[in-house]
């Protein structure tokens, strides 16, 4: 018995000595998670802009493809219409070429990359998504 009970008190105080070491590890990490969170939230607000803006451009390629006498105010409503408010582009992104190839209409629309709130802060980075549209008949 005398040989359990020191082993008990051995192990008592190996556990009062590490008392605490859980606490000051999380708070360590926390950061790290965070920042790990905000780089994900960031990569996705890239790819969701890259989405928007190649499907603005395919609309607005559709949209100038079927309007009549090459009317770009057609195709810049058209790549303006499902976009959100924070992902707005101004008339100087959006470039509706019309017929510069024979049998395409083109369209290219620029967004920038929102910083982790959509509408607050606009990154700097780019991102062009272009579509052509064929003539039917």
């Amino acid at each position: 018995m005398a040989t359990t009970e020191m082993a008990d008190t051995r192990i008592g105080r190996r556990r009062d000595r590490d008392r605490g070491q859980t606490a000051i590890e999380f708070v360590g990490v926390t950061p790290l998670i965070i920042l790990l969170l905000v780089a994900l939230w960031q990569c996705a607000l890239f790819g969701y802009t890259f989405i928007l803006a190649g499907n603005a451009a395919d609309v607005a390629a559709r949209a100038g493809n079927g309007a009549r006498f090459d009317d770009r105010a057609a195709c810049r409503q058209a790549a303006r219409e499902d976009l959100p408010g924070a992902w707005r582009p101004a008339d100087d992104d959006i470039t509706c070429d019309g017929w510069t190839e024979p049998g395409l209409y083109r369209a290219k629309v620029d967004l920038d990359v929102p910083v982790l709130i959509p509408g607050v802060l606009d990154w700097g980075p780019t991102v062009t998504g272009e579509a052509a549209s064929a003539k039917e008949g």
